[in-house]
């Protein structure tokens, strides 16, 4: 069984690097990582061009995240198709052999694990523990999501219920997986472990506008899969967000892949 790894790239020389090697790292050997670039200016096709073991690459105009992620799943000839961003690496080498093994399992059709957020200028400091434990498609109602670059998934899926829709700024990634896990019922398993370490700061928590876009397509997301919520609704989950901050900090904040 081969998995994918897909990493959509912008400009993204000062993290990439990471990124790639952890892949690299990896002691399942029956994987290919794919990188789609768009366009950078900044020596990230260099990066690119440096590591031989990137099976497939391009470099092109896109039309957002979510366009270069839907290419390099369309250049992805593997069984399994995961997404690992140009700023997120993986905790250590066991990782893609840890979802192989859930795999070998017909009844699984997807997995999902938890992630860690760590600060760039401090890669070894978990400061927000993200964990899908809990998660139940009813609850995509009360907007939440599994933690999305934990999830990996049969490659047919993408063939059979589509790719991310680019009419969405920020939510593409939990309209799919709300497509995928409560339309669609796609069997999912849970894996209790960190999966990816991610830097702080990404686009759908840059500030009160982004979080109302967000949440915005979120209710639409919902409203075009049959879910009913609202504004309100969806409000209430940034009050439990506190626990994911506390995790951390009761332990230290150090990090750790179990």
């Amino acid at each position: 069984m081969t998995i994918s790894i897909i990493t959509a790239t912008y400009n993204s020389a000062a993290t990439l690097g990471d990124t790639i090697t952890s892949v690299q790292q990896q002691d399942y050997p029956h994987w290919e990582h794919v990188v789609v670039d768009g366009l950078s200016a900044d020596g990230t096709v260099d990066i690119i061009k440096a590591h031989p073991h990137i099976h497939k690459w391009k470099s092109e105009k896109d039309r957002g995240l979510y366009d270069a992620i839907n290419k390099g799943i369309m250049m992805s000839s593997g069984d399994v198709v995961g997404i690992l961003n140009s700023d997120d690496f993986f905790p250590d080498k066991t990782v893609l052999s840890t979802i192989a093994r859930a795999f070998e399992d017909p009844e699984v059709d997807a997995v999902i694990g938890d992630i860690a957020f760590v600060r760039p200028e401090n890669l070894g400091k978990i400061v927000r523990h993200y964990s899908s434990a809990r998660f139940h498609p009813r609850k995509f109602a009360a907007g939440y999501m599994p933690a999305h670059p934990s999830f990996y998934v049969r490659k047919k899926f993408y063939d059979q219920y589509g790719l991310y829709k680019l009419d969405y700024k920020i939510a593409a990634d939990y309209e799919l997986l709300i497509r995928f896990m409560h339309t669609k019922g796609i069997r999912f398993r849970y894996i209790p472990r960190i999966l990816v370490y991610m830097r702080t700061g990404g686009v759908s928590n840059q500030g009160l506008m982004s979080r109302y876009i967000l949440n915005k397509e979120i209710v639409r997301a919902c409203a075009e899969n049959g879910i009913k919520t609202n504004m309100a609704r969806l409000a209430m989950k940034y009050f439990n967000k506190i626990f994911e901050y506390i995790s951390p900090a009761l332990r230290g904040g150090k990090a750790s892949a179990a």
